[in-house]
C-alpha cells in the first residue's frame, strides 16, 4: 500500500473514532488518569450494574475512564428494598470487583476523586452529600436526588456555595431511543411531550419520587425547566400529571402501576412527531464519566431541583382533588 493511502486510512479511522455516532467511543485518556470513584449507599441494583460497566473491561458495554474503588454500605432499615438487599450488594462489590468497603463517608472521600451517591432511599442523600461537598469532590446523585424538594434544594444550595459540581439523573434521560426521539434535527423545537413509566409508590417519599421519577425525567429532558403549574389525576392503577410550561407549552406524565412496564415518550415538535422507548445504562455512565473529567454538569441544577418540586407539587394537586397548583420559585442562592 502506498504512503498516501496509508495516510487516508489513518484519517478515516480517526474520523470514525471521533464521530459522535461511534459506538463505545472512549473519552481521551492516558493509562494514569482513570478516575477513582467511591459509591455511597450500596442498597440498589444500580451499584452492581454501574460497577460492571466501569470495572469489567471484558463487557461489550464497558466504558473506560473511571473505576469504582471504594464503597460505604449505608442502608435504610425502614425501606424493604434497602434492608433486604444491602448486604448482598455490598458483598458482591467487595468479592467480585475488589471494591474496598469503608466505615464512614469521610474515609471514603479521602480515597477517591469523585463520588456516586447511590442510596435507594432518597432521604439520607442530603447528609451523605455534606461530607462530599466538604471534600470538594464532584458528585453524581442517583434517583431520587433527595427525599423531599426542600432537601434537594438544600443540596443544590450547599454545593453552589462551596463551588462543588454535581448532577442527578435517571438513566432514562439518556436512553438512546428516547434521545433520538428528541433530536432537534428530526423534530425541531419541542412544543409538547407525553412521557410514561412505571410508578410504584414508597410510603416515605412523595408518590412520584420512587419510580415515577423515571418518566418525569424523560418529560423534563424534552421540556426543560419553566413549568408554572401542575395538575394531577390519580387512581389506584395510574397517575396522569399535566404540567403547564411558560409560553403555553403542555407536558404530561403517565405513571402506570398495573399495565405492562415500559419507559418512553411521544415528542411533538414544530417539524415532526416522534416516539421512543427503551432503557439502558451505558449512556448515563458515559455522561457521568465525562462530568467527572470536566466538572461540567450536563443538566442545569435549577432544572433538576425544579423537577423535584414538580413531583412534590403533584402530591398537593392530588390532595386538592386534582386542582392546579402553582410551582414554587426556585432560588439556589448566591
Amino acid at each position: 500500500m502506498s504512503g498516501i493511502w496509508k495516510r487516508v486510512d489513518i484519517v478515516f479511522a480517526l474520523l470514525f473514532i471521533l464521530s459522535p455516532g461511534a459506538v463505545n467511543t472512549p473519552i481521551a485518556q492516558s493509562a494514569d488518569d482513570v478516575i477513582r470513584v467511591g459509591m455511597i449507599g450500596l442498597d440498589t441494583s444500580h451499584v452492581i450494574a454501574f460497577t460492571r460497566i466501569l470495572n469489567d473491561a471484558s463487557r461489550a458495554d464497558h466504558f473506560p475512564g473511571a473505576r469504582v474503588v471504594a464503597g460505604f454500605k449505608g442502608g435504610s432499615p425502614e425501606v424493604e428494598s434497602s434492608y433486604t438487599r444491602v448486604d448482598r450488594f455490598t458483598e458482591q462489590l467487595r468479592d467480585d470487583f475488589g471494591v474496598k468497603i469503608v466505615d464512614t463517608t469521610p474515609e471514603l472521600c479521602e480515597m477517591v476523586d469523585a463520588v456516586m451517591i447511590e442510596s435507594v432511599d432518597g432521604r439520607p442523600h442530603l447528609e451523605q452529600a455534606k461530607p462530599v461537598i466538604e471534600a470538594g469532590l464532584p458528585m453524581f446523585i442517583d434517583k431520587p436526588m433527595a427525599g423531599s424538594f426542600e432537601d434537594a434544594l438544600e443540596i443544590a444550595r450547599l454545593a453552589k456555595r462551596a463551588g462543588v459540581p454535581w448532577f442527578s439523573s435517571s438513566s432514562l434521560r439518556y436512553a438512546k431511543p428516547i434521545r433520538e426521539a428528541m433530536d432537534p434535527e428530526v423534530v425541531g423545537k419541542i412544543v409538547a411531550c407525553d412521557a410514561y413509566s412505571p410508578c410504584s409508590y414508597e410510603p416515605h417519599h412523595p408518590d412520584l419520587y420512587w419510580y415515577g421519577v423515571h418518566g418525569v425525567e424523560i418529560l423534563y429532558a424534552a421540556m426543560g425547566k419553566g413549568c408554572v403549574s401542575v395538575t394531577r389525576v390519580s387512581t389506584p392503577d395510574e397517575d396522569l400529571v399535566v404540567g403547564r410550561w411558560e409560553g403555553g407549552r403542555i407536558g404530561t406524565f403517565r405513571g402506570m402501576r398495573h399495565a405492562k412496564r415500559g419507559y418512553g415518550c411521544t415528542v411533538f415538535g414544530e417539524k415532526a412527531i416522534a416516539s421512543g422507548s427503551g432503557h439502558e445504562y451505558q449512556s448515563l455512565i458515559r455522561e457521568v464519566v465525562k462530568f467527572f473529567k470536566t466538572g461540567e454538569p450536563p443538566i442545569p441544577p435549577e432544572e433538576t431541583v425544579e423537577m423535584f418540586a414538580f413531583m412534590q407539587i403533584a402530591d398537593e394537586s392530588k390532595e386538592a382533588g386534582g386542582k392546579p397548583v402553582a410551582m414554587p420559585k426556585i432560588d439556589l442562592g448566591e
